[in-house]
């Protein structure tokens, strides 16, 4: 059993460890929403006699995932009352997976989707293709490479970059420790990476990551080729009625800030 934690207020003397306050945690990691969707992370204020791992029990999580969405956490040991920690995955529904796999199709209207200029090594798309109709919320939790790769600490309406980040590890084309959940970090990431260059829209592959700008965030998505002349995207996108994402192949007009293509 993890020790209790110290009384907060002006001093903390006779605690056994100390944590500064972890209220604005996720502020900076999740700027980046995707389709300006505003994620509602739920808090909690810990009081006198709370351990990370009563604490995990009672709100359905685990001590490493309240570390995970709590980076300032250094120590299990070492939390305070009064302090706020963020909930991960606060109202993710962690259904059993029941996933429908459509085959490739294009928006309502649209003529087939050219993939011919198929991605080299790893081959991106077609590992996100598999994936197609499931829910975020199931895919993060599944036993498959890219539900391994992604964290499942991730609120499902902001997976776009732990989903892309998690098919690039499944591909072998981006390593664990460059995983990004935000489009931003994603993005300076592969500038990082010798193994990317960045292309124009033009010459982009099925499995290039497309970096957009949308009009209250950023979206990250997948090259999956042409349909009619127009771009076509895979990647996690806000389409349940509840905000929440999926799989989809669409087409989208947001203002691209980036095209990354795999080297090899």
């Amino acid at each position: 059993m993890w020790p209790k934690v110290c009384l907060g207020g002006g001093g903390r003397k006779g605690c056994r460890a100390g944590l500064t306050s972890a209220e604005n945690l996720f502020r900076a990691p999740f700027r980046q929403w995707s389709f300006a969707k505003r994620v509602r992370v739920s808090s909690y204020r810990i009081v006198r006699g709370d351990t990370l791992s009563t604490i995990a029990r009672r709100h359905g999580t685990s001590v490493s995932a309240l570390m995970q969405a709590n980076p300032k956490i250094r120590d299990p040991n070492r939390i305070f009352a009064g302090d706020t920690l963020t909930l991960p995955g606060r109202g993710d529904g962690f259904r059993p997976a029941n996933p429908q796999r459509p085959a490739v199709a294009p928006q309502p209207g649209l003529g087939p989707i050219d993939t011919s200029a198929a991605g080299r090594s790893g081959d991106a798309f077609g590992i996100a293709r598999q994936f197609l109709g499931w829910n975020a919320g199931d895919l993060k939790v599944s036993n498959n490479a890219v539900g391994r790769a992604m964290h499942d600490w991730v609120p499902n309406n902001v997976n776009c970059a732990n989903f892309v980040s998690g098919v690039l590890r499944a591909a072998g084309q981006l390593s664990a420790r460059e995983h990004h959940n935000g489009v931003y970090g994603l993005m300076n990431t592969l500038d990082r990476n010798p193994g990317f260059r960045r292309v124009s829209l033009r010459d982009a592959r099925p499995g290039d990551v497309v970096s957009m700008r949308t009009p209250g965030g950023q979206h990250v998505v997948l090259f999956a080729g042409w349909s009619n002349g127009r771009p076509q995207f895979i990647g996690s996108n806000n389409v349940n009625r509840d905000g929440s994402q999926r799989v989809t192949i669409t087409g989208m007009n947001y203002p691209i800030m980036a095209v990354h293509q795999f080297q090899g």
